[in-house]
């Protein structure tokens, strides 16, 4: 699996929209809207690189609203948490 970190600037009367626009994206698992000199933080996970230019570049760098992203893939994850164990909690 390889996840990418991207990092958008967006059209600031639009940022709800662009964020939903690019949460609805195939590809796209989570994105944030965030302080500081970037609007949006969108984490895309795919199986395959080719898959990685078809999500960012093209459909994501084609959402309206987006003005500019900068992309980083991830090299290793060191996060402890189990996203489906987060799920059950309270369940037993």
């Amino acid at each position: 699996m390889l996840t990418a970190i991207v990092l958008i600037n967006a059209d600031v009367d639009r940022i709800p929209e662009v964020a939903e626009a690019i949460a609805d994206l195939d590809g796209v698992s989570e994105v944030y809207s965030v302080t500081g000199d970037i609007d949006l933080v969108a984490l895309v996970r795919v199986r395959e690189y080719d898959d990685l230019a078809e999500v960012v570049s093209d459909r994501l760098g084609k959402v309206q609203g987006v003005r500019q992203m900068r992309t980083h893939i991830a090299f290793r994850s060191f996060s402890h948490i189990d996203l489906e164990e987060a799920f059950h909690i309270g369940l037993e």
